[in-house]
């Protein structure tokens, strides 16, 4: 079996700002683009204001990050929780009918055709439905049986930012303005609802491309289970998504003492691990890796986490943190394997890790995540 680099891709998709430090969310304008063609692919045909509608009911559900100012730990508590929950959806198309109607009271231009409130309320939620939906296509996962079921579901078959979906959406929006310009210009009569088709074939081209991904992410665990890539056997795999070639995938294995992580080329049926430099060891439960688990931070990120790693890396510092633990404590660090692309020990930080410190008695001295301390709830 050959070596492969672990590179930490997804480490360029990690910033230090309080809202949104972690990328751990399909980008925004996604979203929003994903709404704006929904309402270009006919809605718009029913009622005025729909696709402006539609267009805010699609991200909506991401102000859930204004959990961020209480801190790091509880933006992940919340994040992708009840604002993203199937049964929450009517409330987003609700909610955007009524910023529309403020829209439609200040306006002094009529529109086109009238608004139909109750159809925009429904064409709001269609969309709202569009951001679980997509969010449930990457590895970070969402929970959409809130407050009924608090498991993660996730797809894992795209990456957080998709290029060829963005591109896909962008065109379907930008070109039919573009030959708008084009018939203004040879003074063609002037189209209301220009678009249509665009934004059908963009729609149309996301649900092939995830049939696409789908099909080469079970590919991809197929070579996997069905090869002799673990000196144990194995337990589990998972298939992580590179963000451009549906023939790349990350994938993590488990057995009963030790991860083991490679890279499957699913076009040319390769797989490329190392005994040794791809291997991570299970560590021991140690007093104060048991005490980090049960603080808020420990609680929280084991709710979430698939593929967690906790280890005790003694008396470091945090990163983020703001002052150095005392010689006596420990520093605990907990990682996710589908997000950690570097190896154990490794000095600098993975994306989506936290860190606890816990003094000689086990008490809790301090939690971080995302480069910031998060205060005791």
């Amino acid at each position: 079996m050959d070596g492969a680099p672990r590179t930490p891709a997804a480490l360029a998709f990690c910033s230090d700002s309080r809202l949104g430090s972690r990328k751990d969310r399909m980008e925004p304008v996604t979203h929003f683009l994903t709404g704006a063609c929904l309402g270009r692919s006919g809605f718009n045909r029913k009622t005025a204001y729909a696709t402006l509608a539609m267009t805010l009911a699609a991200e909506a559900a991401d102000l859930d990050i204004l959990w961020g100012f209480r801190g790091p730990v509880a933006e992940l508590q919340h994040h992708r929780g009840i604002t993203h929950a199937l049964i929450f959806t009517p409330v987003i198309g609700l909610a955007a009918m009524g910023f529309v109607w403020l829209v439609h009271r200040v306006r002094r231009k009529d529109p086109v055709i009238a608004p139909r409130w109750l159809l925009i309320w429904l064409f709001a939620t269609i969309a709202a439905l569009s951001h679980p939906l997509l969010d449930y296509t990457n590895n970070y996962g969402t929970r959409p049986f809130l407050p009924f079921n608090t498991n993660w579901h996730a797809w894992s078959i795209v990456f957080i930012f998709d290029p060829w979906m963005f591109l896909a959406l962008l065109l379907a929006l930008v070109i039919p303005s573009i030959l708008g310009l084009a018939d203004r210009e040879i003074g063609a009569r002037r189209k209301p609802f220009r678009g249509r088709g665009w934004a059908i074939a963009a729609l149309s081209f996301i649900l092939v491309w995830w049939g696409v991904r789908n099909a080469e992410h079970l590919h991809a665990l197929e070579l996997v289970r069905t090869g002799d890539y673990t000196r144990e056997p194995l337990l589990r795999a998972a298939a992580e998504p590179h963000m451009v070639s549906p023939f790349a995938w990350r994938v993590i294995m488990e057995t009963q003492d030790y991860y083991q992580t490679a890279e499957v080329d699913t076009l040319n049926n390769h797989v490329t691990t190392n005994d040794y430099a791809d291997v991570i060891y299970k560590t021991p439960v140690t007093p104060a890796v048991a005490a980090a688990k049960q603080s808020y931070l420990g609680k929280v990120y084991l709710d979430w986490s698939k593929w967690p790693v906790v280890e005790d890396r003694g008396a470091v510092q945090a990163p983020g943190a703001g002052f150095a633990p005392r010689p006596d404590w420990h520093t605990v660090e907990f990682q996710d394997l589908r997000f950690g692309y570097a190896a154990l020990g490794s000095d600098h930080e993975s994306p989506l890790s936290g860190w606890v410190y816990v003094g000689p008695q086990n008490e809790i001295e301090g939690m971080f995540m995302s480069g910031h301390e998060q205060a005791q709830p």
